[in-house]
This record gives C-alpha cells, structure tokens and sequence, in this order.
C-alpha cells in the first residue's frame, strides 16, 4: 500500500501542476479576447484565428482541469446527503462510482476521441473557416483530459481503499466539508456589506 500511495502522490503532483498551469489558459483566454473585442471595435478588424484560439482555450481550461478538480475535491456533489454521510460511507459510494461510472466513461472517450486525433494529425485537418486554426491540437484536448481524470479516479480510488483499509487518515485530498476559497470570499463579502449597512443605520 506504501508503493501505491507513493504512485498516487507522484498522480496528484501532475494535475497539481496541470491546475496551476491552467490559470495561464484562463489568463491568456481573457487577454486575447478582450484584445480582439478592442481591434474589433476600435479598427473593425477581425480574425477567425483569434475567434477559435479563445474557444481552443476555453476547451482547454475545462479539459485539462477535470482531473484537478477531481484531485480538490471540488466536483459537483449532492452535498445535503453527502454532509449527512459518514466519511467511510462516502469513501464506499465514491469508489463504486468511480468504479461503475468514472473509469469507464474515461476509458471509452479515450478509445473514441483518439482516431479523431490521429486522422487530424495525418491530414493537417485545418478549419473550415477562413484564416483558422488547425484541428488536431483541440482534438488532442479529449483524450489528454479523460487520460489525466482517469490517472486521478487512479489515485482517489487509492487513497479510498488505503481509508478504508486504516491506512490513511482521512479518504480525501481536500475535506469534501471545507469551504472552498469562493465559498469563504462570499462570506467575508456578505459579512462586510452586512456591517457597512449597520453602521450606516
């Protein structure tokens, strides 16, 4: 169980570092399209090459951070049953899932998005629009993202059975019970607004 641990560290170090390099896509996403909205306004000059690298981006962002989302625990849950669940019974349900759903819906997109790949790649698939980009990097995007979630059910079905088996303190990365960054931004907004209007009472 060590050994696996180690393998399951080494998985949460890459979308660790996919994650962090996402918030790059994000930042570029903004800037480049901000820039064509401004060209497009200012001089009336258009780019479909600068139309699809934001959505190309946009895919990316959303692709590649599937399996840091999964690694931070901040996927979608049903959090009043969840909240209501101990976390071994949560560990349980969360390995079947994985089990049942996840690793074989990765496995499947993998096998089904890579042709499409290759044939892109092959052919030099280019845009059907005029001053577009190639295909095959945005192509590439499917099965990297499922690779990269199914490395990480990988690892969370690692650290489940290593809780479940006392290995482990806790079966998750992130509490699924800790607040999120977003979640603790809101409330100190909601607290500071709530005080401004007191005191202008």
């Amino acid at each position: 169980m060590a050994a696996l641990l180690r393998f399951s560290a080494l998985i949460d170090a890459l979308n660790e570092t996919v994650g962090k390099f996402i918030r790059w896509l994000v930042l570029a996403a903004v800037l480049i399209s901000a820039g064509n909205a401004i060209i497009r306004k200012a001089f009336n000059i258009g780019s479909n090459a600068f139309l699809e690298i934001q959505w190309y981006l946009f895919a990316g962002v959303f692709m590649l951070g599937v399996g840091f989302v999964f690694l931070r625990n901040a996927h979608v849950r049903i959090d009043f049953i969840s909240a209501r669940l101990s976390d071994r019974t949560n560990a349980i349900i969360d390995a079947v899932g994985m089990i049942v759903f996840t690793i074989p819906l990765s496995i499947i997109m993998i096998y089904l998005s890579w042709p499409l790949f290759s044939a892109a790649w092959a052919s030099g698939e280019m845009s059907q629009n005029a001053g577009g980009l190639i295909r095959w990097p945005v192509l590439l995007l499917i099965p990297a993202g499922f690779g990269l979630l199914l490395l990480q059910c990988a690892s969370e079905l690692i650290k489940r059975f290593a809780y479940l088996g006392g290995h482990r303190a806790s079966a998750f990365s992130v509490d699924p019970h800790t607040k999120s960054d977003e979640e603790k931004l809101a409330e100190e907004l909601a607290a500071a607004a709530a005080k401004k209007l007191e005191g202008a009472r």
